[in-house]
């Protein structure tokens, strides 16, 4: 009859296995065991008895190639956080709107492309850009997702496109910074040119708030 686990060694185990979800989380084109086990430290009959575990969770799979790679699981954990995320968003978002007078956003991604999570219009224009909730893109057209990309790079400065996801809209965005695990950025989307040099602060100090709201 096996012992049950010291409380140390149910640590150090979940410990691994939550490092080993952020292995494949960070490696795109999937994670051998052997590649697994190296930049964990430890043996493959560890990685393979961690692998078992996250398979039967949905939170990890294998491809046809055998390589470890996200599972559904993952997707449905963070269709269930998302809520949360707009809703800590929309006060500073209604904010960036009303003083930019330009629909706001917070774009989070989702693999190879940015979702819109939250969208808010500004009540006082006549006129403003329709963004709809739930709107994918690839990262690297739009403000939204170039912001995104350059966040990875440490790069927390605005960006500003003109026209990539329609013809004659106007973007800036910044990355959202120093929120662990999230990848998105804040953004204001308009039909009139947008001056960088003034909207890109107000949209910073918009993404700075919603990373201290989510902090």
């Amino acid at each position: 009859m096996e012992s049950a686990p010291r409380p140390g060694e149910t640590a150090q185990t979940l410990d691994r296995g939550l490092r080993l979800l952020q292995l494949v989380a960070d490696a795109p084109a999937g994670l051998t065991v052997t590649e697994a086990a190296a930049r964990l430290g430890v043996g493959r009959t560890v990685v393979y008895r961690l692998v078992t575990a996250l398979v039967q969770h949905g939170l990890v799979r294998r491809d046809t190639a055998g390589r470890l790679r996200l599972g559904v699981g993952v997707l449905q954990l963070a269709r269930r956080a998302q809520p949360l995320l707009a809703d800590a968003a929309l006060p500073a978002l209604r904010r960036l709107a009303e003083q930019v007078g330009a629909t706001a956003h917070l774009t989070v991604a989702e693999g190879d492309e940015g979702v819109a999570l939250a969208v808010v219009e500004p009540s006082w224009t006549a006129f403003h850009v329709a963004y709809r909730a739930g709107s994918r893109h690839p990262l690297d057209r739009g403000a939204a997702g170039r912001a995104i990309l350059a966040g990875r790079l440490g790069d927390l400065g605005p960006v500003a496109t003109v026209g990539e996801l329609q013809p004659g809209a106007y973007g800036v965005a910044a990355p959202v910074p120093g929120v662990e695990g999230l990848a998105a950025s804040v953004g204001v989307v308009a039909l009139a040119a947008l001056d960088i040099e003034s909207v890109g602060p107000q949209v910073t100090a918009a993404a700075t708030a919603i990373a201290t709201a989510l902090g």
